[in-house]
């Protein structure tokens, strides 16, 4: 993730990846088939730790503060810059058919997962969502003072 958070799908070379992971290229290739394919299995690892992060903050929290638990939590996931920088090269990386059908699924169940486990409808959790890609925008550029009060504190930037 790291590799492809610099320089993204186009820019990255599989030497990069391999050596950062300390595998040799022809056993990445084994594995993924391509480069794209590594790419896209590094999205799916994205977006599950992303998943992850939400149903862990959301476990044992009273019903109506889910969603605020899972926002908490997702600034301080985004402290890790690979995590950050990579979401946006994926989403850059989107207009590759294979990449959009992936980011595109991916994106549409977070959506659903958050509405599921935040309890809200579709209105609260495109908010929840709105507010999720303005806090990735404000923290790439360093625009800290567009983060929500209570993120900014979470994130240490207060």
């Amino acid at each position: 993730m790291t590799a492809f958070a610099q320089s993204g799908l186009h820019g990255t070379a599989v030497r990069t990846v391999t050596d950062a992971v300390g595998v040799t290229q022809p056993y990445a290739f084994s594995l993924f088939g391509t480069k794209k394919g590594l790419y896209l299995a590094t999205i799916e690892r994205c977006f599950d730790r992303v998943e992850e992060t939400f149903r862990q903050a959301a476990k044992g929290v009273p019903k109506g503060k889910k969603l605020k638990a899972m926002g908490l939590a997702y600034a301080e996931l985004l402290e890790d810059r690979d995590v950050l920088q990579f979401q946006l090269q994926a989403y850059a990386a989107a207009g590759d058919p294979e990449v959009k059908a992936v980011v595109s699924k991916r994106y549409q169940e977070l959506f659903e997962l958050v509405q599921k486990l935040g309890g809200v409808g579709p209105g609260r959790a495109r908010d929840f969502m709105a507010t999720g890609m303005l806090c990735n925008l404000a923290v790439t550029l360093d625009l800290y003072d567009l983060l929500p009060d209570k993120l900014r504190e979470a994130v240490n930037l207060s």
